[in-house]
């Protein structure tokens, strides 16, 4: 189990760090109904992640099985796949980058957080999170991860939980942090959304291309 963790903790670190969320999190926090809503988000956003995470895994577990030293062709072309749309997301968001002293775009429904509710703020978590492309391939890969392992069902459980944890946490941490001490936080949140909003597709792109590496190895590697 312990080689599992060892693998799925980049893909869920890499879902972590994905700055959008983490931006929408804090708008929601700088917003009239910031308690509810970021509440409402952040039990989207673990939810969305647990369910893609273990709808892959039951996927990957019906995959053919094969001896631990023997080849998984099938896994391997699933990761190798997995790994090319990750490249081929990484180029768009580094050639999507601003230029020094642009502007960078941000998603229309951002502009809909101030009002936004707390079930509104749970389907948006469930959609950044389960469908949106690029943490939708990490997940898949955490997934294929642990249903290709060949764990018993209790070690699967506490290994979509670990995943879901540390991929959940970025978000967590901001509304916690928040709802403990909203007054002290305000600023250091407003300054964190800045930075996060200018090097949004330097982060992705830089991300995306670690973890399509490292899927790309481990799918060569099941051959």
């Amino acid at each position: 189990m312990a080689a599992v963790i060892g693998a799925i903790l980049p893909l869920a670190v890499g879902i972590a760090i994905s700055p959008i969320p983490i931006v929408a999190a804090i708008l929601m926090l700088l917003s009239p109904k910031a308690k509810g809503a970021s509440v409402g988000f952040l039990v989207g956003w673990i939810v969305g992640i647990a369910l893609a995470t273990t709808v892959f895994t039951l996927l990957s577990a019906a995959l053919p099985e094969g001896d631990a030293d023997a080849s998984r062709p099938v896994t391997a072309v699933v990761q190798i796949v997995l790994a090319v749309a990750l490249l081929l997301l990484a180029l768009r968001q580094w050639r999507g980058r601003p230029v020094e002293g642009e502007e960078p775009d941000l998603p229309k429904w951002m502009g809909a957080i101030d009002q936004m509710n707390a079930g509104r703020a749970i389907g948006l978590g469930v959609l950044l999170s389960a469908v949106n492309p690029k943490n939708l391939l990490l997940a898949a890969g955490g997934g294929i991860e642990i249903g290709g392992a060949g764990l018993d069902v209790g070690s699967v459980v506490l290994s979509i939980v670990v995943f879901t944890v540390i991929a959940g946490c970025s978000v967590a941490v901001p509304v916690v942090a928040y709802l403990v001490a909203s007054d002290a936080m305000t600023a250091p949140l407003g300054r964190l959304r800045e930075w996060l909003v200018q090097h949004n597709a330097s982060i992705m792109a830089v991300l995306l291309l670690v973890l399509a590496v490292v899927l790309l190895g481990k799918g060569l590697g099941n051959f």
